[in-house]
C-alpha cells in the first residue's frame, strides 16, 4: 500500500443500508429468526461499484438508482433468501425508499497493489 492514497477508480459506489422494515420482514417471514438487531444488521452490507458517468452528482446517482432499484432490492432479498415466495409482493420504489437508505460515493479511492480482478458468479 502506498504512503497516501494516490489513485481514484472509474467508479461510483452505492451501498444499500436496511432501515426497520427490513429487519420487521426478516423476523416474519423466518421460521428460525436470527436475533438480530437494526446495527447489525446495516454492519456489513454488500457494495456496488457503478459508472462514474452515470452518477456524476448525487441527483445523477439517486436517478439511476430509481430506474434500476429492482436489482438492488432483488439481490438484497436474495442474499438473505433464495425462496422467492418469501420475498415481499408487489415490490415498488416507493417501497424500495422504505426499506433502504442508499449511500451514494462519487470518489472511490484504489489503494491496494494487485490487480482488479472480475469474478463471474452467473
Amino acid at each position: 500500500m502506498h504512503e497516501y492514497p494516490r489513485f481514484t477508480i472509474n467508479r461510483s459506489l452505492v451501498v444499500l443500508l436496511p432501515k426497520q422494515p427490513v429487519l420487521d420482514w426478516i423476523m416474519r417471514v423466518d421460521p428460525n429468526p436470527p436475533k438480530l438487531t437494526l446495527e447489525e444488521l446495516r454492519q456489513e452490507q454488500d457494495a456496488f461499484l457503478i459508472s462514474q458517468r452515470a452518477a456524476e452528482t448525487v441527483e445523477d446517482a439517486e436517478r439511476w438508482i430509481h430506474r434500476h432499484w429492482k436489482v438492488f432490492f432483488e439481490a438484497f432479498l436474495h442474499d438473505w433468501y433464495t425462496e422467492e415466495s418469501w420475498w415481499p409482493k408487489n415490490r415498488s420504489l416507493k417501497m424500495f425508499k422504505e426499506w433502504f437508505e442508499v449511500q451514494y460515493h462519487s470518489m472511490v479511492w484504489d489503494l491496494a497493489d494487485e490487480t482488479v480482478e472480475h469474478e463471474d458468479w452467473e
